[in-house]
């Protein structure tokens, strides 16, 4: 597994932000961050655990999801959020960890990480 980003919870309205309607939130900065920081802001009726709400989370591309999540505490199960994506979060430590599996080879790493 590599690093693919952070996500920070945030009350604030953030330029650039998009809307993903079926988990209640805005999400803004992954794309122009060097270091793959991902902002998220949530809506109230937000469907996602408290914890993804409230707590910052690291992400790891992984090669298969299925064995990523073999013995962790599971938190969100695997679903696709886009084209080729798969995601799922676990618990570690108390805190949320996302395991992305992205469809064919992993994806390349944007400059500067």
């Amino acid at each position: 597994m590599r690093y693919h980003h952070v996500g920070i919870p945030t009350s604030e309205v953030r330029p650039g932000e998009t809307h993903l309607p079926e988990l209640g939130m805005y999400v803004s900065g992954y794309e122009t961050s060097e270091f793959g920081v991902e902002w998220m802001r949530f809506e109230n009726d937000s469907p996602l655990p408290r914890l993804v709400r409230t707590v910052p989370h690291v992400a790891f591309e992984v090669p298969d999801l299925e064995a990523a999540l073999t013995g962790r505490k599971v938190l969100i199960q695997p679903n696709s959020p886009s084209d080729r994506v798969r995601v799922a979060f676990v618990v570690e430590n108390g805190a949320p960890v996302e395991f992305i599996e992205i469809g064919g080879p992993p994806s390349p790493r944007p400059e500067g990480r």
